[in-house]
């Protein structure tokens, strides 16, 4: 099945591809801006990794931002899912030149993403799209995480956060806080992919999305096809930066518990249920009718 489909985002991307004003922070890897696919996007980029020294086509950073901004704001008529092509993409490069495998995660430490968030929330982003792994975190820069992700609830600023590509039942102190929403990746059936981590965190607040053998772009010019929890985390942002373009005015609590409450089912479970975008539309617009009736 297209993985469009299997989370109903075609009839939501119908209606709207997004708004210049809904700014979506990318903290990922950098973006090859000169990629044809992403020649009419609005990129925006902020300090952080060189993209000009870290995009060779053989480096994982820069095909992993690259692809991730190829499922969010490619060009309509691209191989890439380019769910949300007219919104702002405020690329954060957070990943250097350290090697790694293909459709591996790859990560950060918990101070390079705390001033990442810190830097896309003081930017304008209203929603952020975390594709990452933390590296080992301590006591203390736990608390420094959990503190930068209460300030992005102060702020109202979403954050939508892979679950992990371990295939174990575990989770992070990013997918354990309530106001995150952690991603688990399924595949073209709607199952858990075998890699991806699950949690009871998961099942409680979390969301499932496509992320078995994605394409989308390559740094070179082409595409690629990968799979992981990285690219199943762009699919529920970028339904996010569409109902935020449809109903500008929503609160941000009100459009995350609408996403989270999109996927049928029970949240008994350490599996979370499917992203649903098209429920996720209809309850935000009857509340507006409710609003102005």
């Amino acid at each position: 099945m297209n993985p469009l489909q299997l989370v109903r985002l075609p009839s939501l991307m119908q209606l709207t591809s997004g708004r210049a004003d809904i700014v979506i922070g990318l903290i990922d890897g950098p973006v090859a801006q000169t990629h044809p696919d992403l020649a009419g996007a609005k990129l925006r980029e902020l300090a952080g990794a060189s993209a000009s020294a870290y995009l060779q086509t053989d480096n994982m950073a820069g095909r992993h931002g690259t692809f991730v901004a190829g499922i969010l704001c490619g060009a309509r008529q691209s191989p890439a899912p380019s769910i949300c092509p007219d919104c702002t993409l405020l690329v954060r490069p957070i990943f250097g030149a350290a090697p790694a495998e293909v459709g591996e995660m790859p990560s950060a430490t918990p101070e390079e993403l705390t001033a990442a968030i810190l830097e896309c929330i003081a930017a304008g982003a209203r929603v952020l799209n975390l594709s990452i792994a933390v590296i080992s975190p301590s006591g203390k820069s736990e608390r420094m995480l959990e503190e930068v992700l209460n300030y992005a609830l102060s702020r109202g600023v979403l954050i939508v956060a892979a679950a992990g590509n371990q295939g174990t039942i575990s989770s992070s102190v990013i997918t354990r806080h309530p106001w995150v929403i952690p991603v688990a990746a399924c595949d073209q059936q709607g199952q858990p992919l075998g890699g991806s981590n699950l949690a009871p965190s998961l099942g409680r607040h979390g969301l499932s999305a496509p992320g078995d053998r994605i394409s989308s772009l390559h740094p070179a010019g082409t595409t690629l096809t990968l799979s992981g929890t990285s690219f199943a985390v762009p699919f529920v942002t970028g339904a996010i930066a569409l109902l935020l373009s449809a109903f500008p005015d929503a609160l941000a609590a009100v459009v995350k518990l609408t996403v989270i409450r999109s996927g049928a089912g029970t949240r008994t479970s350490v599996v979370p249920p499917l992203l649903d975008a098209v429920a996720a539309y209809q309850i935000l617009a009857a509340n507006q009718r409710r609003m102005t009736a």
